[in-house]
């Protein structure tokens, strides 16, 4: 026979389901419905660190700005049905082809600062890249300040370029500087937007140059400016601070005035920044010279421009070549002094000649155009 049955609980002899409400323990035993063990407790931390963090991540703003490819527009051709470039006063000549200038589209900085996913974003992006907001937006200025003063530059920019484009072609025209606007108030009681700089301390002014070396002869002594207010002759006294270097700074936005022999009107809208001239002037010498000078091809490039016809190198390069690309270039015009910049950047099926001159973008623009094989013009790689 057998005997009777084994409990089903040990801890319930009579072999009933009823279970003690709570166990006996020992001395320092967790019981049932104690707090939290020490690893759950952990656990529980954890994931409340990941939720701030990610919080954090979200709702904070950082101090970056993240650039990526803005559009590319034809300057010898129309934008939404304007002409983006129109010349009177001289003839012009029939054009083909593309030669677009390119833009970036900037994210944060100022006022609009991003979160971290999207400067994260920007990090893993092959097509964009993210900067520190200094090196696009200077400490202390406001993002409409920044706005305002990238539509003076594009505006002395179209200035510049039409300057090059008749030095380029041997057409004469003077020169002298304007006030575009303020950086500080330091002199704005005794200066108005739109006079021009006559002479600073007696010595005649037409170039910013010539300006930073009086001011900086005078050192922390005022200057006295002889300006043109409204056609009329005045003369201001101003101050000067010590800015980056120890240049002596006015505190103005200074402008190039010229006196052009022919009107040169600029169809863009919500455009800013000095990244167009060169473009700007080749689009300028296409439409004052007989012939195509593309050969119908189409080319992109960026470069600020001097009125002497030297390319600058500009921000935002390797989105400019991507917009180019994006957009159908065939052959894109950097200047030479961005090529650390282009290296390795290069989107595949797009030629770069490098140019540091106006003179050499005509010449590569004009060759190519021709049936000249781009890889046969300098390149940055």
């Amino acid at each position: 026979m057998q005997g009777p049955p084994e409990p089903s609980n040990p801890e319930n002899p009579d072999g009933s389901d009823h279970r003690p409400l709570l166990r006996p323990r020992s001395r320092g035993a967790a019981a049932t419905g104690d707090l939290q063990s020490p690893a759950r407790r952990g656990r529980s931390i954890a994931g409340w660190i990941i939720a701030g963090t990610l919080a954090v991540a979200v709702l904070v703003p950082t101090h970056f700005v993240v650039e990526s490819a803005g559009p590319a527009l034809n300057t010898i051709g129309k934008v939404e049905g304007t002409q983006v470039l129109s010349i009177t006063g001289k003839p012009t000549f029939p054009t083909s082809g593309e030669l677009d200038m390119t833009t970036v589209y900037v994210q944060g900085g100022g006022q609009k600062r991003l979160g971290f996913f999207s400067v994260l974003y920007g990090w893993a992006s092959p097509q964009q890249d993210v900067l520190p907001e200094e090196m696009v937006l200077p400490r202390g200025t406001t993002t409409a300040e920044q706005s305002q003063q990238n539509t003076v530059m594009m505006d002395d920019s179209q200035q510049l370029s039409t300057a090059a484009a008749l030095n380029e072609l041997d057409v004469p025209f003077t020169q002298h500087l304007l006030v575009a606007g303020f950086a500080t108030g330091q002199n704005s009681k005794a200066l108005q937007v739109g006079d021009q700089l006559v002479s600073i301390n007696g010595v005649k002014v037409t170039t910013l140059e010539k300006l930073k070396e009086q001011l900086q002869a005078a050192g922390e002594k005022p200057s006295e400016l002889e300006i043109l207010r409204t056609s009329k002759p005045m003369s201001v006294t101003v101050g000067t601070t010590a800015g980056e270097g120890g240049q002596r700074q006015l505190g103005i936005l200074l402008g190039n005035g010229f006196d052009f022999p022919v009107d040169v009107k600029f169809g863009l809208e919500n455009v800013g920044g000095p990244s167009a001239g060169m473009m700007f002037a080749l689009a300028i010498v296409d439409q004052l010279t007989e012939g195509e000078m593309t050969g119908g091809k189409h080319f992109a490039g960026t470069g600020a421009i001097t009125v002497e016809g030297q390319v600058q190198p500009i921000g935002g390069i390797a989105q400019k070549m991507v917009g180019a690309k994006g957009n159908g270039a065939q052959v894109f015009l950097a200047p030479e002094a961005n090529c650390p910049d282009v290296v390795g950047r290069v989107p595949a099926g797009l030629d770069v000649v490098k140019v540091a001159t106006l003179e050499e973008a005509r010449a590569a623009v004009e060759g190519i155009g021709g049936g000249a094989d781009p890889k046969s013009f300098p390149t940055c790689q």
